[in-house]
């Protein structure tokens, strides 16, 4: 599976931006997506993800505690995309935002996009 994201910059605290990341190669095999970030020095650490396959959505979204309703996960399953929308950013979300895939048995096969930097100006 290849991942290509897009939609990141700079905005100030209490802006908007939407992440988007279309999918490709073994787009039947994907049985969850999401979105992840990082800062320098720390974890990569999941942000909101979604089970269920490639073409077939079977679940509810999951979000990190710190998102705290701001954001919404969403995809097309015809587009083999997944979006990220991100409200009422805060300077602490500013971070390299990368999207993920989980395929194979047990979903134990991650594919990683590129990365989009978003920063959040105070």
């Amino acid at each position: 599976v290849q991942l290509q994201a897009s939609g990141g910059g700079l905005v100030q605290t209490g802006g908007f931006l939407r992440l988007s990341c279309v999918a490709s190669g073994s787009v039947l095999a994907i049985n969850n997506v999401g979105w992840y970030r990082q800062v320098p020095g720390k974890q990569r650490e999941l942000v909101a993800d979604m089970p269920g396959g490639g073409i077939i959505s079977a679940g509810s979204p999951n979000y990190a505690e710190f998102v705290e309703g701001r954001f919404t996960i969403s995809r097309d399953l015809a587009k083999y995309t997944v979006d990220l929308q991100m409200n009422s950013l805060k300077p602490e979300d500013s971070a390299v935002y990368y999207c993920n895939a989980k395929s194979g048995l047990m979903a134990s096969i991650d594919s990683w996009g590129q990365g989009t930097q978003v920063t959040v100006s105070s």
